[in-house]
């Protein structure tokens, strides 16, 4: 008896340490957060219990809508660009056979590249007087207003999330690819299949723990992104690029409410976590390789 309780009180200590760090990091803010949106508080004072009002008032709150359609709009440019240069990406890499490892680091350099820094250059190559408006003038005599128009900002901003974050999910569909057996693509051509057949009978469905990957996370970071909206347009023209984090950090810091602040972010969590279980319900299947 005396050996297992030592051995308890070893495992309680080492356990100890994380379980201190998890109500410190996680329980704290998360019954904080918790208070916040059942109350009213300005950041002075105590907290005022109002019940469900603020999730209410979220129903009625136009802008909230407003950001949603905007995060829809952004996945609906987002989701095929980053997903088809990624795959393309991915091929490309699984069939090179020099330099490899180059080029893997070449675009993983755009993923460890700080926001802020990309956004100042990508805002100085879509500006009016930028390399793209100077080439479409002189070639064309046209010039587009990237930032000022309200559907080409957000398009605007999903090339640049785009370019972050190709090397990055196409590293992930990369490794689908490699685990996929090479005998089964011998047998497929032995039967006289296409590389078409292959790519869509084979390739895409073995891809599929991948692939719900990739749309996963690139759910997550639509409902996240930040950086981008706040440094270019924050979130104009006509709030047509005002994202949820954008909304929450005005609501917060410039309007000073931090309790409705709350309330989007469990609203939107919770959004974000519907369409991620939508996601998984419709498009992730079992594959089993034999």
């Amino acid at each position: 008896m005396s050996l297992k309780r030592r051995e308890a009180r070893l495992g309680w200590g080492l356990v100890s340490i994380y379980l201190l760090y998890t109500a410190i990091f996680w329980g704290y803010p998360f019954v904080w957060m918790l208070i916040l949106a059942f109350s009213r508080w300005k950041f002075v004072g105590s907290p005022k219990f109002v019940g469900l009002q603020n999730f209410f008032r979220i129903f009625e709150d136009k802008i909230f809508w407003r950001v949603f359609l905007n995060t829809m709009n952004f996945l609906s440019y987002f989701i095929p660009m980053v997903f088809i240069a990624s795959i393309l990406f991915a091929i490309a890499l699984n069939r090179m056979k020099y330099f490899k490892t180059f080029v893997t680091l070449s675009f993983l350099v755009a993923y460890v590249s700080s926001g802020v820094a990309y956004s100042i250059m990508f805002q100085r190559i879509f500006s009016e007087t930028g390399p793209i408006n100077r080439f479409l003038y002189n070639a064309f005599g046209i010039t587009i207003p990237w930032f000022t128009d309200p559907q080409l900002a957000m398009l605007t901003i999903a090339i640049m999330v785009t370019w972050k974050f190709v090397g990055y999910y196409g590293l992930i569909l990369y490794s689908g690819l490699q685990a996929i057996p090479k005998s089964i693509f011998e047998a497929a051509e032995l039967d006289g299949a296409t590389s078409w057949v292959k790519f869509w009978k084979i390739t895409l469905p073995l891809l599929n723990p991948a692939i719900v990957t990739v749309l996963i996370l690139a759910v997550n970071l639509s409902f996240g992104i930040f950086t981008e909206p706040y440094m270019i347009t924050g979130g104009g023209p006509m709030n047509r690029t005002l994202t949820f984090m954008l909304y929450m950090y005005n609501t917060a810091f410039q309007r000073i409410n931090p309790s409705y602040a709350t309330t989007i972010a469990i609203m939107t969590a919770l959004i974000n976590f519907s369409i991620v279980i939508f996601i998984r319900k419709v498009i992730e299947k079992e594959v089993t390789v034999v």
